[in-house]
C-alpha cells in the first residue's frame, strides 16, 4: 500500500516545524518540506525538500503543481498564516481536499472578513475600514470610544492598539501605519469589554468539531493586547460555551471555510452574549498546541494530518484533566542578555515543559510592534485553577535581563 505523501509549507521562521514533523513520523506519513529557502542538505533530499516562494502566490502554486507532477501529493498543508492561501490555491488546482481559496483569503484580510460576517449578521464589534489619508473622526463617530485600531493583515495582536479619544486614535493609526506601510487600509473597531476565549476546532465537510476552548484569565483591555495564559477546559457556563460553539460555526460558514483546522477568538459580554473577534484558517500559533492531547496522547498536529490524508478523526476528544500554556511576554525592547530560574520553574508542581524560543543575544521587541514571544511554559493538572497557578508560579521564578 502506498504511503500518504503531504507537502508541509514550513516558513523558516515558524515555531511549528518540529511538532509537525514528529506527528508525520508517528503517523507513518511521507513529508515533503516546502520553505522559501533551500534546506541545508537539499541536494541530497530530492523531492522531500522543495523551495516554495510562499510570499509570491503564483510562483508558490506553480512550484507545488510542478512537484505534484513529478511525485503525486495527497495533501498540501500550511502550518501558519503565511502559507495558507498558497496551500488552498494549489489544492484547488490539483483537486486535493481544501478550503475554498476565496474563504482563506478572507481570513487574511480582516476588513474582508468583517464584511462577510456583517452580511451574515454574525455578532462582532462595530467596525470601519480606514484608508490612508481619511479623517479618523468619521470612524470614531461610527464606532465610538474606546476603540481599537488593527492592521488587516497581521495576527497574534501585532499592531493592535486601543484608543480612548480622538488624539489617541490619530496616534494609534500613525503608529500602526509605520508598522505595516502607509497605504494599507486599517480597521477601527469598537472595543468589546469582557472575557476572551480562544477556540480550537477542525472543519470536516463544513461541519465544525470543537477541539478545545481556552480561557484567557489575564484581562485583555489594552492599550496593547499581549496574550499570556491559555487554560482549558473553559470555566464558563455550559450555555455560554454552547453559544460560543454556535457563533464560531456560523462565522466559519459565513466566511466559507469548509475543511481543516480553525482558530477563533471570541469575547463574552457581562450578560453572556458572545461576539467573534477573529477567525483563522489554521491551528493555534506558536508552540501552544503542546497544551493539547487527544485520545491516547495524540497531538494536535497528528490530528490535523490525519484529517488531511482522510484517515478520520472520529472519537478523538481532548484528554481528561486540565492543561494550559503561558506565552512569556517581552516586557521591554533591547537585547536579550539572560534568562535565569529555568530549572526552578521546571520543578514547579504541574509544569510539564518550558522553552525559551529567542536566542540569547537576539534583539527583542514588545507588542504592538513585536511578533515573537520570549518562550512558552506548559502545565497540566486536575483542574484549570491548578494549571493557572502552576503557570504563574513558573513565570515568577524567571529572571529576564534585557539590555541595550
Amino acid at each position: 500500500m502506498r504511503m500518504s505523501r503531504i507537502l508541509l509549507l514550513l516558513p523558516t521562521a515558524t515555531y511549528r516545524a518540529a511538532d509537525f514533523m514528529a506527528a508525520a513520523k508517528s503517523l507513518g506519513v511521507e513529508v515533503v518540506v516546502g520553505s522559501e529557502h533551500p534546506q541545508a542538505m537539499a541536494a541530497m533530499m530530492g523531492d522531500t525538500s522543495v523551495v516554495v516562494p510562499i510570499d509570491d502566490l503564483e510562483a508558490a502554486v506553480e512550484a507545488i503543481c510542478a512537484l505534484h507532477s513529478r511525485s503525486r501529493l495527497d495533501a498540501v498543508l500550511a502550518v501558519d498564516d503565511r502559507g495558507i492561501v498558497a496551500a488552498s490555491e494549489a489544492s484547488e488546482r490539483l483537486g486535493l481536499p481544501h478550503n475554498p481559496p476565496e474563504a482563506v483569503r478572507a481570513t487574511r484580510d480582516k476588513a474582508v472578513m468583517r464584511a462577510l460576517l456583517a452580511a451574515a449578521s454574525i455578532p462582532q464589534p462595530a467596525f470601519v475600514p480606514v484608508k490612508a489619508g481619511v479623517d479618523p473622526t468619521v470612524a470614531a463617530a461610527e464606532v465610538g470610544y474606546p476603540c481599537v485600531v488593527k492592521p488587516v493583515s497581521l495576527s497574534a495582536s501585532q499592531g493592535v492598539i486601543r484608543a480612548e479619544d480622538l488624539s489617541g486614535l490619530a496616534a494609534a493609526l500613525k503608529r500602526v501605519r509605520a508598522l505595516v506601510g502607509s497605504d494599507e487600509t486599517l480597521l477601527v473597531e469598537g472595543f468589546v469589554p469582557g472575557d476572551e476565549v480562544a477556540v480550537e476546532g477542525i472543519l470536516v465537510a463544513g461541519a465544525l468539531q470543537i477541539l478545545a476552548v481556552f480561557d484567557k484569565p489575564d484581562p485583555l483591555d489594552g492599550p496593547y493586547f499581549e496574550e499570556t495564559i491559555y487554560v482549558t477546559p473553559s470555566r464558563h457556563p455550559a450555555q455560554v460555551l454552547a453559544a460560543i460553539e454556535r457563533l464560531v460555526a456560523d462565522a466559519a460558514a459565513a466566511i466559507g471555510l469548509r475543511e481543516g483546522p480553525l482558530h477563533a477568538e471570541v469575547r463574552i459580554g457581562a450578560a453572556g452574549d458572545v461576539r467573534i473577534l477573529e477567525v483563522a484558517a489554521r491551528s493555534i500559533g506558536g508552540l501552544c498546541s503542546r497544551a493539547l492531547r487527544f485520545g491516547a496522547g495524540i497531538s494536535l498536529e497528528e490530528l490535523i494530518l490525519r484529517h488531511a490524508i482522510g484517515a478520520g478523526i472520529g472519537g478523538l476528544s481532548r484528554e481528561k484533566g486540565a492543561s494550559g500554556v503561558m506565552m512569556l511576554p517581552i516586557r521591554s525592547e533591547g537585547v536579550l542578555r539572560s534568562v535565569s530560574g529555568l530549572a526552578e520553574a521546571r520543578r514547579i508542581e504541574g509544569v510539564t515543559g518550558l522553552e525559551i524560543t529567542i536566542p540569547i543575544g537576539r534583539r527583542v521587541v514588545p507588542l504592538p510592534e513585536g511578533d515573537r514571544y520570549l518562550g512558552f511554559v506548559f502545565a497540566r493538572g486536575e483542574r484549570p485553577a491548578q494549571v493557572e497557578a502552576s503557570l504563574r508560579a513558573a513565570e515568577a521564578t524567571l529572571e529576564v535581563v534585557i539590555g541595550s
